[in-house]
């Protein structure tokens, strides 16, 4: 694909976009979802609650089948604050890091509020979703990261020993900017990442994570998307754990058939860089999708961030369609994923249609508005 800003999108090429697009949303909420239920029990207790196969379908969450983490959640705002950057790109004060902030901290106000306020028209159509108002064991790192409007970066980062793999995930839409430079890619996501995860193997692992993304979304293969990344990693202070974990993932797709075992050696202690492994490791010897993503999950660890990160890869690989459909049936909040998957290819390949020089959408305006909403005075998320 490869296609540049400004480029003339076929009609084919804008629906393997959007199908990949789609895939990389689903794809990511739907692991969350299958290892939600499941996070941080041993593969013991998987195997007593499960049976011995371990966890092979959609089990109960949240009350429900198919209900997903804050990890999804923070991921639907990162795709948010990306078309919102975009949109804003036509007024000259253009700096996609604080869109982004803004955007996860409209996610901290679901986190705080009992629903959303209809007269903050400037928080766009997103931050309206009644489903998303539910608190489902937000990281601590995020709530903290959040928890004022002073924004993280890479000199000054939140939460500076924060290795957790909660950034990583909601970059996946970063690699989604198939015609921005992979190197460009990987800064946005670094940057993001330090608003809640100041280590260098957390915001490192996300920016390797995105560059992998955006390999796949531009037709690459799995490997090549991997070695692509570790070039870029190798110029990075502090690179050599995520560059050691991603080498780690490719070298034991040759040690055998995968097992439970081999995957919690690779996700170590659950950190970034570790989960990322997983992520690498099960994308590349699942039979497909569903074993894939059962493979990744099935483990002692981390289980929402493992499925999560190896669902997007999934769905940026193969598209919407190589997901499990008993799974996307029961999936929650798909509409809405579906209708801001849509908004975000939409935007990626006719945005100078919807608000451009030679006219706009008003509609479209309305949806991701230019503005920023005034959040001075804001009640801190808490975080305990």
């Amino acid at each position: 694909m490869g296609a540049t800003a400004g480029a003339v999108w076929g009609r084919a090429e804008q629906q393997d976009f959007r199908s990949r697009v789609r895939g990389t949303l689903l794809g990511a909420a739907v692991g969350d979802a299958l290892g939600s239920p499941v996070a941080d029990r041993s593969m013991e207790g998987i195997r007593e609650a499960h049976g011995a196969q371990g966890l092979t379908d959609l089990a109960f969450g949240h009350g429900r089948r198919g209900a997903v983490s804050h990890l999804t959640q923070l991921t639907l705002f990162s795709m948010d604050g990306l078309i919102r950057a975009q949109v804003r790109r036509d007024t000259g004060a253009w700096h996609p890091p604080t869109d982004l902030h803004r955007a996860y901290l409209r996610w901290a106000a679901t986190q705080r509020d009992w629903g959303p306020d209809e007269r903050r028209k400037e928080d766009g159509w997103l931050a309206r979703e009644e489903w998303l108002y539910a608190r489902r064991e937000p990281a601590r790192a995020c709530l903290v990261g959040l928890g004022d409007e002073m924004m993280g970066t890479l000199d000054a980062p939140k939460n500076p020993e924060e290795r957790g793999p909660e950034a990583a995930v909601r970059s996946a839409p970063f690699g989604l900017l198939v015609g921005w430079e992979p190197q460009l890619v990987m800064q946005l996501a670094v940057e993001c990442a330090a608003q809640t995860h100041g280590h260098p193997t957390a915001y490192l692992s996300a920016g390797a994570y995105a560059v992998v993304v955006h390999g796949l979304a531009r037709g690459e293969s799995l490997d090549a998307a991997v070695q692509r990344a570790l070039q870029l990693l190798a110029a990075r202070p502090g690179h050599q754990p995520v560059s050691d974990a991603l080498q780690q993932a490719l070298g034991a797709v040759r040690q055998g058939m995968p097992t439970p075992a081999r995957v919690e050696d690779l996700a170590g202690g659950g950190s970034a860089e570790g989960l990322l492994s997983v992520a690498v490791y099960c994308a590349l010897v699942g039979e497909d999708t569903r074993h894939g993503l059962c493979l990744s999950v099935n483990h002692g660890g981390d289980s929402a961030a493992a499925g999560a990160l190896t669902g997007a890869l999934l769905g940026s690989l193969h598209g919407e369609t190589a997901l499990p459909p008993s799974w996307l049936a029961e999936l929650e909040g798909r509409p809405t994923m579906l209708v801001l998957a849509d908004d975000f290819a939409m935007e990626m390949t006719q945005g100078p249609a919807l608000h451009g020089p030679a006219g706009s959408s008003p509609g479209w305006l309305a949806r991701y508005p230019r503005g920023y909403a005034a959040l001075a005075g804001a009640t801190p998320v808490p975080a305990g």
